[in-house]
């Protein structure tokens, strides 16, 4: 309610100055919400390190965690990247009609910013979008994921190995259960034998993703499919080629009590980018210069358990695998990576949350040398 009167008086503010007109204070309605999470991390890893401004050091990201490197001490870090703001409006227009508009911000995975005097980080848009009747238009979760089945963590993601996650500019269409987009493309390739991945941006034709979600009182199942283009065009290479790739997931929340169990299962042919945070690519270049879709899975179970009405903790553990050819690849790709994480929180009132969370991950590469991270995170947030 705070929020909310103090936009009121900026909103007059800027009316008494010319800025906007009347009918903004009279047809629409602004809300501001968001939180400020503080982190402090405390990481080690058996086969190397992360240097400095790495955004594995920030959350986990399974394809970072280093193979074959030699064993360094621990890693310290703070931070309040993933603090976020949020404004929603809604508008009344002259047809009868209402239409949503939505815009959230937040300080992770930007390029500007050091720890050297200011710890300054630039905000970056993870959400900008507008719903009118059934039509969504803009950025915002894919439809091929479920962030319904996400498990509550300290660390940014938590389930990373096993799940989809995704945000990307895209028309969906909502007609109760059932939802269709057409997503924006994009292409992540492996070299032929090897090497620095390769991003395209050559696709011709939007990603093609649909959604069915079951409700019910005891939680919520949902089936999702995705069918892509994967694309390369380089003309210096004399290189021209396309390869289609889908994939399925299926997700769901189950309520037990106080108490719920997540679960997620996903696989496919040229995932790449969608899953695990692009751990694998999406297809790899053979001798000949065509692509071929790269098979993987992943799966994650979490487990939320309610101690008090203050206390509760979350159990989780999420696997990613991919099916390389590494007759094309090459053996340095990686093949498998799992990661399982415990917390306790604290909330002495809905607005504050204290905890703690203990994780360990493990990457293995197609040549067999794997590395492991292990992780201390301690959070503060405040969300109004």
């Amino acid at each position: 309610m705070k929020t909310k009167i103090t936009l009121s008086i900026v909103l007059g503010i800027l009316l008494n100055l010319g800025l906007v007109h009347a009918n903004a204070l009279d047809k629409t309605n602004v809300t501001f919400s968001g939180y400020i999470k503080a982190d402090a991390l405390w990481s080690t890893y058996s086969d190397g390190t992360l240097g400095a401004g790495n955004l594995g050091r920030d959350f986990y990201v399974p394809g970072l965690t280093p193979v074959g490197g030699e064993d360094e001490g621990v890693q310290f870090d703070a931070h309040v990247k993933q603090t976020r703001f949020r404004f929603t409006t809604d508008t009344d227009l002259a047809n009868g009609d209402e239409v949503i508009g939505v815009l959230e911000f937040d300080f992770q995975v930007t390029p500007n910013g050091n720890e050297r005097v200011s710890n300054s980080t630039t905000p970056r848009i993870r959400h900008g979008f507008f719903k009118y009747k059934k039509w969504l238009i803009g950025q915002t979760w894919s439809t091929f994921q479920d962030v319904r089945a996400l498990p509550e963590t300290l660390d940014f993601i938590g389930a990373t190995d096993g799940t989809i996650f995704i945000r990307q500019p895209m028309l969906r269409y909502t007609d109760g259960a059932f939802e269709f987009a057409l997503e924006n493309p994009e292409t992540t390739l492996t070299p032929f034998g090897g090497g620095g991945r390769i991003v395209t941006d050559d696709n011709g034709y939007p990603d093609i993703t649909a959604r069915y979600t079951i409700k019910q009182d005891w939680g919520h199942v949902a089936v999702a499919g995705l069918v892509r283009q994967l694309s390369y065009e380089d003309n210096g290479a004399g290189i021209d080629s396309t390869e289609t790739s889908y994939g399925v997931s299926v997700t769901g929340k189950i309520i037990l009590g106080q108490d719920d169990l997540r679960v997620m299962a996903n696989f496919g042919s040229g995932l790449g980018r969608y899953l695990a945070l692009n751990a694998a690519n999406g297809a790899v270049l053979n001798a000949g210069g065509d692509l071929e879709a790269i098979d993987s899975y992943g799966f994650a179970i979490a487990y939320r358990h309610i101690w008090d009405n203050n206390w509760r903790s979350n159990f989780t553990y999420s696997l990613f695998s991919a099916d390389n050819d590494i007759d094309l690849t090459g053996a340095g790709v990686t093949e498998e990576t799992s990661s399982a994480r415990a917390n306790l929180l604290y909330s002495p009132t809905k607005a504050l949350t204290f905890g703690g969370e203990i994780a360990i991950a493990e990457r293995t590469l197609e040549s067999g040398a794997d590395g492991d991270m292990n992780r201390l995170q301690f959070s503060a947030k405040y969300a109004f």
